[in-house]
């Protein structure tokens, strides 16, 4: 689905829906994702032909990782910084190999080789494949890591808290003495997690840190801030928004600074950067003048930020459509949805996307545990009920945000027809 699907096209790469055994064809190479169980019938006939195949992760470590290597890793702004940070080191001539989960609008494409000798890559914590329950972030083998927050997330995989802490903790232990960690110390699992480290962590944060980050100010254009290191100061302008973004754009700024790129270099990149499609993106506006918005934010935590940024800049009511992506959706992580959507003047959660993990709630069910702490949560089964809902409720200086993993059926593009 969109924007995806889209992108492929028009890059001309040939895609279908669905798993199907007789499209398959005589590929040279499968490449197999981690929700592929084995009774996936295109998975069955790569095993019984023998075909090559390898996970994503392996794919990556083998053709763009560098003796150089820079993983961003966290439960929330790691797309955000990988891609900035290389958008930064091409702006700066350095040519990096790259690969993050998303689309940028500055780069072309989610991955690529430029050539020069560091990789940057986003490390994602959830599991390399159907029989490898390792993060993926191990397989990037870093020499420098980014480390946002870490927060608990994917319950499916991470059953308890520690477990996922641990998964962190393993990871700062891998970087090398040639290399170092430049950690948010806004997060507190992240101050202890990097006590675990063997070698040199450069701090960032809104305070006592190495990199101070300060003086937040933001539109709807975009937001303006400060970075103070050692005296110095440096103004950072971007057109993206967010007061996690000004904290992710520091992350970037510090590892780029402390790899040796000159600043002025580092802030003209950033003040070109176009952001990321789904983080925050402004999809439009209804016949009404309400601003609609679009935003991967498929946890509670991860919608709390993005509502709290809209609160900030809009002075009417936000809509707040969420969701959850399957993690999410399991009994260990509904305590995590208590107060965490206050800043919405209205949570509406639509029919939820048909899973297979056993014991998924679903809609009218997450509206309820919602409910709890929120006094106007409302349940659509209908997706045009939920579209017609909004066009009458929302006014200009409103806003309306679409926050989940998935692509919402085509709500979006029709909220927006006249």
């Amino acid at each position: 689905y969109p924007p995806i699907s889209t992108h492929l096209t028009k890059h001309k790469i040939e895609y279908y829906p669905g798993w199907h055994v007789k499209k398959i064809g005589t590929p040279d190479l499968v490449v197999v994702g981690n929700i592929a169980g084995s009774n996936n019938p295109e998975l069955k006939y790569v095993l019984e032909k023998n075909i090559p195949h390898v996970s994503y992760p392996e794919l990556i470590a083998q053709n763009l990782v560098r003796e150089n290597s820079i993983v961003c890793a966290g439960t929330y702004g790691k797309t955000t910084t990988t891609a900035l940070l290389a958008w930064i080191f091409k702006e700066s001539g350095l040519s990096p190999a790259y690969m993050f989960g998303g689309l940028a609008n500055s780069l072309e494409l989610s991955a690529d080789d430029l050539g020069g000798e560091y990789s940057i890559v986003e490390g994602d914590e959830y599991k390399t494949s159907r029989d490898d329950m390792r993060a993926k972030f191990f397989s990037y083998k870093p020499t420098h890591l980014l480390l946002t927050a870490v927060r608990w997330d994917h319950a499916d995989v991470y059953p308890t808290e520690q477990s996922y802490l641990e998964a962190f903790e393993k990871l700062v232990q891998l970087i090398p003495p040639t290399g170092f960690t430049v950690a948010c110390i806004d997060d507190n699992n992240v101050k202890n997690i990097i006590q675990k480290s063997k070698t040199p962590v450069v701090t960032y944060g809104k305070q006592k840190s190495n990199y101070i980050y300060e003086d937040i100010s933001q539109t709807k254009s975009g937001l303006t801030f400060t970075i103070e290191n050692v005296g110095e100061v440096f103004e950072i302008s971007s057109s993206m928004l967010g007061d996690y973004m000004a904290e992710n754009i520091c992350g970037a700024f510090v590892m780029a600074k402390e790899i040796g790129i000159e600043p002025d270099k580092i802030i003209s990149a950033i003040a070109n950067f176009d952001g990321i499609k789904r983080r925050l993106e402004k999809r439009g506006a209804t016949i009404s003048g309400t601003d609609v918005y679009d935003d991967i934010a498929h946890s509670p935590i991860k919608a709390k930020s993005v509502l709290a940024t809209l609160k900030n800049i809009y002075s009417g009511k936000i809509f707040a459509i969420f969701e959850p992506n399957t993690g999410n959706r399991q009994a260990e992580s509904l305590p995590d949805y208590d107060h965490q959507f206050a800043d919405a003047t209205e949570v509406i959660i639509p029919r939820l996307t048909k899973v297979k993990t056993p014991g998924s709630i679903e809609g009218e069910e997450l509206a309820n545990i919602i409910s709890k702490t929120h006094s106007n949560v409302k349940y659509f089964d209908v997706d045009e009920e939920l579209i017609n809902y909004l066009k009458h409720a929302a006014k200009i200086n409103d806003a309306i945000v679409f926050m989940g993993s998935h692509s919402f059926r085509g709500m979006i593009e029709s909220l927006m027809k006249i």
